[in-house]
């Protein structure tokens, strides 16, 4: 089996270059920003690690935190039925490298020394097993997310960046109260398929992807799409103009430019970036 590593920098390699000019104007090619290549596995697994940590403080600075709700978590490259969580009761802009609990797919914590969400293993062991594409997977109760949710019904393609999730999301519409049994984590694993997200009806936002880089920019940008859908649709209400569905040719195009796991991963760099500078680095310890 090819480590870890090597599929996911193939996969995310695959469509780097769209949408892009890639040269100067003497020919020379310009390098676009892909998911690294590593000498080892312990090398991708801190890189996973410290990616999993600046996701936390992200999510932090964009309000995605509320009390104990909501938790990321990262395949473990070496041992691939384990994966990375954030603890308990730590919030998301204190998280860093060291503070990271690995569980094993029994819920068992193997590295750390405070214990996990319950909801973060119902949720997250049934995806990582039913998924082994899926190498990080977000969950939140993020604002416009959860308001959202309280329709039980998919997001219209009504905008361009709505498209990253044109037939690529579903909604799970049996909401039972906070997620504690790994039954109805089978059941959430089932509802999303193949997809990137689902809308958990009366609850908030699930994402995953091949890189944790890019499961935290589908759902950052799956709650903006919240956002825009409720804003339109408040002021379709209030006008009488009617929302103009983008049609699924085109949709399906967009969306192959940009709802690919390339992009998704190449769209976290930037955020990466930014809390890297503002925190000096200090979620890397």
């Amino acid at each position: 089996m090819a480590p870890a590593a090597t599929l996911v920098a193939d996969e995310v390699a695959g469509s780097a270059n769209s949408l892009s000019f890639g040269r100067t104007k003497d020919g020379k090619k310009l390098r676009i920003r892909s998911y690294p290549k590593f000498d080892s596995l312990e090398e991708e697994r801190l890189y996973r690690k410290q990616h999993l940590a600046a996701a936390f403080r992200v999510f932090a600075e964009r309000g995605f935190d509320e009390g104990v709700a909501g938790h990321i978590s990262v395949r473990d490259p070496i041992l691939t039925d384990h994966f990375w969580l954030n603890p308990l009761s730590q919030h998301f802009s204190q998280i860093c490298v060291s503070d990271l609990i690995l569980v094993n797919e029994h819920g068992d914590v193997v590295v750390g020394d405070e214990p996990i969400n319950a909801a973060a293993f119902a949720i997250h062991s049934e995806i990582h097993k039913a998924r082994p594409d899926v190498h990080a997977a977000c969950h939140a109760h993020s604002v416009y997310g959860k308001a959202w949710s309280a329709f039980g019904r998919p997001l219209d393609m009504i905008t361009q960046d709505a498209l990253r999730f044109y037939k690529s999301h579903s909604v799970y519409d049996n909401f039972g109260g906070i997620v504690l049994d790994r039954e109805e984590g089978i059941r959430i694993a089932k509802c999303l398929g193949k997809g990137k997200a689902a809308i958990l009806q009366n609850h908030g936002l699930l994402t995953v992807g091949n890189s944790v880089d890019e499961a935290a920019f589908w759902f950052m940008s799956l709650d903006k799409t919240c956002h825009a859908q409720l804003l339109v649709d408040a002021a379709s209400a209030g006008s009488g103009h009617k929302k103009i569905i983008i049609p699924n040719e085109e949709a399906q195009f967009t969306h192959d430019q940009i709802g690919t796991p390339a992009k998704g991963w190449l769209g976290f760099q930037g955020y990466y970036d930014e809390i890297l500078a503002k925190t000096n680095g200090s979620f890397l310890k």
